[in-house]
């Protein structure tokens, strides 16, 4: 089961990549060129949402049938970890849930929005910090 766990969680990231730079991108890009919030905008910010909590329910079930992850901590201690399992048992889940957090945060106030610009606005801010959170801490060494 872990592996498969492991294999989906890695392509699914694929995914969540690609649709929140694309909801970030959009949701910039809209907002400096004063355009007005459409169906599509919506749609863009709800399936980015969706994604990444589906990404986090994955990570979670990672998480905890990992040797990585939660049974790598109570093995070891946080003491007893070296860097790159540091990354994944505490730094890529945490910074993984703030990321979803902030996603969430920034599509709620966007639907409180009554204005095209403002609802830009809550989706460039919170979306693009989700963006840069999980940059900071995909493992690079294992996707390239």
């Amino acid at each position: 089961m872990y592996e498969v766990v492991k294999m989906l969680h890695s392509y699914w990231a694929y995914l969540v990549l690609l649709m929140i730079v694309v909801a970030s991108l959009n949701a910039l890009f809209k907002f400096f060129g004063n355009k007005e919030f459409q169906a599509i905008d919506f749609r863009i910010s709800l399936f980015t949402l969706i994604v990444m909590h589906i990404q986090l329910l994955i990570g979670l079930v990672l998480y905890f049938s990992s040797p990585f992850g939660f049974k790598n901590i109570s093995a070891n201690g946080m003491v007893g970890l070296d860097a790159f399992s540091r990354l994944l048992a505490v730094e890529h889940p945490f910074v993984g849930i703030l990321a979803v957090a902030l996603i969430t945060i920034g599509y709620s106030k966007h639907k409180k929005k009554l204005t095209s610009k403002p609802k830009f606005k809550m989706l460039a801010i919170f979306y693009t910090l989700g963006l840069v959170l999980v940059l900071s801490r995909i493992p690079w060494s294992n996707w390239f």
